[in-house]
C-alpha cells in the first residue's frame, strides 16, 4: 500500500505518505507539548487558553503543535488521559494487592478521593462541565474514559467477590457506582465549587471512606451464619 510498481517490480515509496506516517510520532515532543498544555490549561482554563499560548509554553511552533493535535479539544482530552493513566494505576492496584475485602475497598476509596480532589483533576472536571453543553462529544469521552471506566473496573472486582461468596449483589455495576458516590460524599462537590480551596486532610478522607465502606458492606456483605 502507498507504493506503485515499475516494470522491474521495484517499489517507489511516496515521500508524502511516508512523512504523514512518522509525523507526530516523537514521544518526547508529544510529552513536551502536553507539559506546556498542562501549564496553560491549569492557569487559564479551557476557553481562555489558545493554541498559540500552548505552543509558546511548550517551546514548539504552532505548526508543530497541529501536527500532533488537530485542535484544542483533542489536545485537552489527550492531556486528561495522560494524567489519569499516571494516577489511576495506584488506585486500581488496591483492588489486587491484598485478600482482605474491607481493606481493599478502603484503600481504593481513599486513593480515588485523593485523585479526584487533586488540583489537576478538579480543574479538568470544571473545564469539562463548563464546555460539555456545546461540546457534548468531549463531555462523553471524558465520562467514558474516566468515571465509567472506573466504575466498570470496580464492578469486575465486586463480581469476583460475589463469586467467592463474600458479597451478595445482583447488579455489580450499580453497586460500584453507589460505592464511588459514597466515597466522594461531602468532599468532591465542595472542591468542584471551590468552597473547599485545598484538598481534604487525610484524616477526613479516611473518615468519609470508612463510613462508605461500612454502609456498602452493611447493604451488600454476606452475613455469616
Amino acid at each position: 500500500m502507498g507504493a506503485t510498481m515499475t516494470q522491474t517490480s521495484q517499489p517507489i515509496v511516496k515521500p508524502a505518505a511516508r512523512n504523514r506516517r512518522v509525523a507526530g510520532m516523537d514521544p518526547d515532543k508529544r510529552r513536551q507539548i502536553l507539559d506546556g498544555a498542562h501549564a496553560v490549561f491549569t492557569a487559564q482554563g479551557f476557553d481562555a487558553a489558545s493554541m498559540s499560548e500552548i505552543a509558546a509554553a511548550a517551546s514548539v511552533s504552532k505548526g508543530t503543535l497541529y501536527v500532533y493535535f488537530e485542535d484544542k479539544e483533542h489536545l485537552f482530552v489527550a492531556l486528561i488521559e495522560r494524567e489519569r493513566e499516571v494516577q489511576k494505576q495506584g488506585v486500581y492496584a488496591a483492588l489486587t494487592d491484598g485478600p482482605d475485602l474491607r481493606d481493599a475497598l478502603a484503600r481504593f476509596g481513599e486513593g480515588l478521593v485523593r485523585l479526584l480532589c487533586g488540583g489537576f483533576a478538579v480543574s479538568a472536571h470544571r473545564i469539562v462541565i463548563g464546555v460539555a453543553e456545546r461540546m457534548p462529544d468531549l463531555g462523553r469521552e471524558f465520562y467514558e474514559r474516566g468515571p465509567k471506566q472506573g466504575a466498570y473496573r470496580l464492578s469486575q472486582f465486586l463480581a469476583d467477590k460475589v463469586g467467592q461468596g463474600l458479597l451478595d449483589i445482583d447488579d455489580t455495576y450499580l453497586a460500584a457506582v453507589q460505592f464511588l458516590d459514597l466515597c466522594q460524599s461531602t468532599i468532591l462537590r465542595p472542591r468542584l465549587f471551590n468552597a473547599l480551596r485545598e484538598p481534604p486532610a487525610e484524616a477526613e478522607i479516611r473518615r468519609v471512606v470508612d463510613s462508605a465502606v461500612d454502609m456498602f458492606l452493611a447493604r451488600y456483605g454476606c452475613r455469616k451464619t
